[in-house]
Parts: structure tokens; C-alpha cells; sequence
């Protein structure tokens, strides 16, 4: 049904644990496609819902939360702290302390 690049980014995104964070780019490099983080932000915009996936993990590779826009913006900050992640006023968060390294 998915490309096999598609469904390792699913299966990746289920697995990033509560309390860290993974990249766009963190994401395409762990299912194999280094250069896929477009297709990992395509895959999260059509599919979080369906799979059920913790969308709210994944940021960028600054560190920053991705702004669609203020309401998006503050539900993915909530969720994250909720998980003990301390992300700034303006939206960061401590890929040191937080990142998820795939395994």
C-alpha cells in the first residue's frame, strides 16, 4: 500500500518514546533515505491521524518546533512538556538532552 520508505518512517515515528524527539531528517536518515525529510513531513501531515502516530515528536533539525500556526504550535509545546520535555518560550528544545537516536 505505502512505499517501503514510507513505512519505515511510520514504524520510526511509533517508535520515538515518550520524553524525546527525533528530526525530519533524523527520521529520513534512520529509514535509509538521508535526503527524504520533505517525504517524512508529507508522511506526517497525511497519515499522523490515521496511524495514530506521535506527530508531536518530530521537529526540526534546529531543534525547533515546526510553527503552522499559533494553535498547532501550542498543542505540540503542551504535548511535549506533558512528556517532561522542556522546550523554550520561542519554541526549542534540547536536541543533546532530548533526541532520540533510533534505538
Amino acid at each position: 500500500m505505502y512505499t517501503q520508505f514510507t513505512e519505515s518512517v511510520i514504524e520510526i515515528i511509533k517508535n520515538i518514546p515518550p520524553g524525546k524527539v527525533q528530526t525530519y531528517g533524523g527520521i529520513s536518515k534512520l529509514a535509509g533515505h538521508p535526503n527524504g525529510a520533505r517525504q517524512v513531513v508529507r508522511t506526517l501531515s497525511t497519515l499522523s491521524e490515521k496511524h495514530n502516530l506521535p506527530w508531536h515528536r518530530v521537529i526540526n533539525s534546529k531543534g525547533e518546533l515546526p510553527v503552522l500556526n499559533s494553535e498547532m504550535f501550542l498543542e505540540q509545546k503542551m504535548l511535549l512538556e506533558k512528556e517532561k520535555i522542556k522546550v523554550s518560550s520561542e519554541g526549542k528544545v534540547d536536541l543533546k538532552k532530548y533526541l532520540w537516536d533510533g534505538n
